[in-house]
């Protein structure tokens, strides 16, 4: 077996989701995108893309679900995840992964490599390390209640005031 790397991912739209997965540098991406899937109880089959990311969190090359037949010579012209390992795109620390599970609105997932080890022989990989917050709902954002920014939160305090136009002012 390969390196074992640990990828964190977040979610912009819930600061408490937080995952550690550790995998194997050789896995394969249509793999790690089945797992990633698994693990978050999302449907594999809906259509999602990896993008390797600069440190900026800049799209760069995509890696599609299905082969976009395109013979383009180009650095970010689409790879089929099947045809390439994670190693092959990412091979550092705090290399950059973006994750997008939601093409219609452009929702998605961001994932660093934040650790190299060897494999444990008693571990099966790819494994899930560390597992905080609720996963959002694949197809939208309202649908989970957890899904909640620290803005919208303190946002919400000040809803008595809505719409309050006709107010009795003493003057």
């Amino acid at each position: 077996m390969s390196v074992i790397v640990t990828l964190r991912m977040l979610s912009d739209e819930d600061d408490n989701f937080v995952r550690d997965y550790e995998v194997p540098l050789d896995i394969n991406m249509l793999d790690l995108h089945k797992f990633i899937n698994r693990d978050l109880n999302f449907d594999d089959s809906t259509m999602s893309s990896f993008f390797v990311s600069d440190k900026n969190w800049e799209r760069h090359t995509e890696l599609t679900l299905i082969d976009m037949g395109e013979d383009n010579d180009s650095e970010d012209a689409p790879i089929a995840m099947e045809s390439v390992s994670l190693g092959q795109v990412i091979n550092q620390l705090h290399d950059r992964l973006i994750y997008l599970f939601d093409m219609f609105e452009n929702r998605a997932m961001y994932l660093e490599m934040t650790e190299a080890k060897k494999p444990d022989a008693a571990r099966e990989y790819p494994y899930c390390a560390f597992a905080h917050g609720a996963a959002p709902d694949q197809f939208s954002a309202e649908m989970n209640p957890e899904n909640v920014s620290i803005f919208d939160e303190a946002m919400d305090d000040f809803a008595d005031f809505e719409g309050d136009d006709y107010y009795d002012d003493p003057m």
